[in-house]
Parts: structure tokens; sequence; C-alpha cells
């Protein structure tokens, strides 16, 4: 997947997840974005953190395999730590499967995504 994708599904995960999700399949990786944006809460109480998750889909809009997190920074203690990364798994685990359009099936079908779910500042 080349940066210009990854920009795009970056920039997309920041808009708005007051929006309702889409009932049509996904067309772009922006749309793909926006869908997964809607699915994340931050767990209350934990703030100034994040976890990356490391993905990938496949063509019917199933995960391949589970997120996996690449990088962990969380305030608070082990339990905050492991609250925050088992609710941005759930998140995306919970947020598929996905519907895509045959041409993005066919676009991120097997890439690898990484994505960020961060906490209130």
């Amino acid at each position: 997947m080349n940066a210009l994708v990854r920009t795009a599904l970056a920039g997309a995960l920041l808009l708005s997840a007051a929006d309702q999700v889409r009932a049509e399949p996904l067309n772009s990786v922006e749309d793909l974005g926006a869908a997964l944006s809607k699915c994340w809460t931050p767990p209350a109480g934990i703030k100034n953190s994040f976890v990356t998750l490391r993905f990938s889909f496949r063509g019917n809009g199933t995960l391949m395999g589970p997120p996996q997190p690449t990088a962990i920074n969380v305030t608070g203690d082990a339990t905050q730590r492991k609250a925050f990364v088992a609710a941005a798994t759930d998140a995306l685990q919970g947020c598929t499967p996905l519907e895509f359009s045959k041409t993005l099936a066919d676009e991120i079908a097997g890439n690898v995504f990484t994505l960020q779910y961060r906490s209130a500042e």
C-alpha cells in the first residue's frame, strides 16, 4: 500500500464520529477510515494515551486475524493500559465485517494497515 493510501486513511479517521455508519458498500480508503472512526470510544478516565494497531482485511470485509498492538503509550497503571488496548482492539473487531465495493476490496485486501486509537487530551 502506498503512502498516499496510508495518509488518506489517517486523515479520514479524523472525521467526526457523529455521522451514522453508511449502509452502502465502502468505496474508498476515506470511507473506510470514516467507518472505523465511528466505532471508537476511548475508555473513560484515560487521557493523553494511544495504542497503534496493525491489521489486514480480506476482500469480504473481515479481519485477517486479530489486530496486533505495535505501539502503546497509556497513562496510568497496568490495568488501565490493558483496558485501553482491549477497548481499541474491541472497537476494530466490533466494526467488522465491513462491506467493501469490488474496487476497494481489490485495492486493500491483504494490505497491512496501522491505525492509532487516541484518548482525549
